[in-house]
């Protein structure tokens, strides 16, 4: 009497056949099924700071980049520049000084420079020869020595080193060896009048050499036709002999 055989177990190896993936299985049931077979995907997952979306920009902006030109330059308004003083324009609000005064620019430069319209015209002239820096670092000396809080004076007197004095400066000024010798030893305790003896030399270079051409050019004779139209003029005030420097 013999004893039933009982199934052998097949060792898949030894038969040829290779083991079937548990993923292939299901993978190859979707596909038999109708379903799409599809790859297993690599990408690995999104961390939670990726995963949240990005904030929109504000509805007065079409982008970011817009949004960031508009913060930049609201932030510019903001924080103007010392030298970026608030000269007044000849034709702001459509007034312009009376004719003697204009005239009068003629016979004093300080009657000019200390007028708001005056330094605004000549600051224009200077622009077109390319010698603006020499009013605006009068401008800045002029600010500076209105000050008197220690940091603030030291803080106005790094700026126009670094944007009329530093050789690296595209707004250099032209002064002597001997007044940027002594302009170095003060930077190590500014003060508000360390600069008198340079603002002393550019008032000197425009009073001679910039505002007499001012006088002879086009664009003052215009403000004077412009300030005289409204007025009266006379034959002495009009006279070529007014007008000379």
């Amino acid at each position: 009497m013999g004893y039933p055989r009982t199934p052998s177990l097949v060792n898949p190896s030894r038969s040829g056949r290779k083991p079937v993936r548990s993923d292939r299985v299901s993978m190859s049931r979707g596909v038999e099924g109708g379903g799409r077979r599809l790859a297993p995907s690599m990408t690995p997952p999104a961390s939670p700071a990726q995963a949240q979306p990005s904030a929109a920009p504000p509805r007065d902006s079409c982008c970011f980049c817009c949004l960031n030109v508009r913060v930049r330059q609201q932030d510019s308004h903001a924080r103007p520049s010392m030298t970026d003083l608030a000269l007044v324009s000849p034709s702001r609000h459509g007034q312009l000084p009376p004719s003697e005064d204009v005239l009068s620019w003629a016979h004093s430069f300080d009657r000019m420079i200390f007028s708001p319209t005056g330094r605004a015209l000549f600051q224009r002239y200077l622009r077109s020869e390319f010698s603006e820096e020499n009013l605006l670092f009068w401008l800045a000396c002029e600010e500076l020595q209105g000050e008197s809080e220690p940091s603030t004076v030291q803080e106005k007197a790094r700026l126009i080193y670094e944007d009329f004095i530093s050789i690296l400066s595209p707004r250099e000024v032209s002064l002597d060896s001997r007044v940027r010798e002594s302009i170095h030893a003060a930077m190590a305790n500014p003060s508000a009048h360390m600069y008198h003896e340079a603002q002393l030399q550019i008032y000197t270079l425009m009073h001679r050499d910039s505002f007499p051409r001012f006088l002879a050019s086009p664009m003052y004779r215009q403000c004077v036709s412009s300030a005289s139209a409204s007025a009266v003029p006379t034959a002495s005030a009009l006279s070529p002999t007014s007008l000379a420097s």
